[in-house]
């Protein structure tokens, strides 16, 4: 693991572990663990308690004895939100997230290992297909991802979950089985149990599966490259979180860069429905095109130019008194030709 860090520049000497009580998170907060102390590092292990469960904070305790046993900070971190009807699977794991996320940031630690490994990229990666998702989706888990600031590092992407079992076998270490593994409901559930009815009809393995992600990972990393040098060249920024561009230079890229760089001005914490970027992207194509409102970002075509900003409530008539005392400030932008809009956005961002 140490090498692992050292590939990714990953210098923190305290790093985080998420860890459930299941036989893959234990294995790793233990190797972590033994491994990472012979180079000054220490690891934190962090359990959330979704309360979903009558018996899960009694597994979170559990946890923390073997903790206690190995001499490995811990900490439960509860989820005490109002549990949704439906969605429960997602909404779950978003919570997961933001919890271990704002441990992160309280406790001033960038880094949290997960413990996904082979067979849960061979997962994801039918997930995607069975959604239809573009090569973004089917890129399935990173190695490395960086979520609200926090580095999500993943080192078993590449390992077999039974040889995870056997190390804990090998130390008489006892794991958590999750009841809910075995709920067909769940589509990820479905897909486990058919990868080996799909490896002995057809030869398509988790092995199969999670190398090919691995390879469209690559493809994408290259095409994403493009994508940022292409707005590199072409896109300006101005006050406001304010960002335009010829319309007639983005659309001579490829449907593909079109999507990427629409997708990146509209991004929070996820970009939108796939859907709706490609229908903005028809739209722009109309010769009546004028504006639309997508991802809290309003997109307006103005003098050949498409400006992005970031959507807001115009209210009053007076703002071209205070685009006078604006310009006084910066008369870079009196001459300047832009909507109204774009002066209000970048009125705003002015203290």
């Amino acid at each position: 693991m140490e090498k692992l860090l050292n590939k990714y520049s990953i210098d923190d000497k305290t790093l985080a572990v998420g860890v459930s009580g299941g036989a893959d998170s234990l294995a790793l907060v233990l190797m972590a663990n033994e491994e990472l102390s012979k180079y000054g590092r220490r690891v934190v292990a962090l359990t959330v308690d979704h309360g979903l469960r009558p018996d899960s904070h009694q597994e979170a305790e559990y946890v923390a004895e073997i903790m206690a046993q190995y001499g490995i900070e811990h900490h439960i971190l509860q989820w005490t939100d109002t549990k949704p009807l439906t969605g429960v699977e997602e909404a779950a794991r978003h919570a997961r997230y933001r919890l271990i996320n704002e441990w992160c940031c309280e406790n001033k630690v960038n880094c949290v290992m997960m413990a996904h490994h082979l067979r849960d990229q061979a997962e994801t990666f039918l997930m995607r297909l069975q959604r239809g998702s573009g090569l973004n989706g089917l890129c399935a888990m990173r190695e490395l991802e960086i979520i609200d600031d926090l580095i999500i590092l993943r080192p078993f992407l590449h390992t077999d979950p039974n040889d995870l079992r056997a190390y804990l076998q090998n130390r008489n270490i006892r794991w958590i089985e999750d009841e809910s593994n075995g709920d067909e409901r769940y589509l990820r559930n479905k897909i486990r149990k058919f990868l080996p009815i799909l490896a002995k009809h057809t030869g398509i393995t988790v092995n199969n599966l999670a190398a090919t992600a691995e390879r469209l990972q690559n493809a994408d990393e290259y095409i994403q490259n493009c994508v940022l040098e292409w707005m590199e060249g072409n896109v300006f920024y101005e006050l406001g979180e304010v960002h335009y561009f010829s319309l007639s230079d983005f659309l001579q890229q490829s449907s593909e860069i079109q999507f990427r760089v629409i997708a990146e001005f509209l991004r929070q914490k996820y970009i939108p429905r796939a859907a709706s970027v490609l229908r903005l992207l028809q739209n722009l194509q109309q010769s009546d095109f004028k504006s639309a409102t997508l991802g809290k970002k309003e997109i307006l075509l103005y003098d050949k130019k498409l400006w992005i900003i970031p959507e807001l409530e115009v209210k009053g008539k007076s703002y071209r008194a205070k685009w006078k005392e604006f310009c006084q400030r910066h008369p870079e932008y009196k001459e300047r030709k832009m909507p109204y809009k774009v002066k209000f956005a970048m009125m705003r961002s002015y203290k």
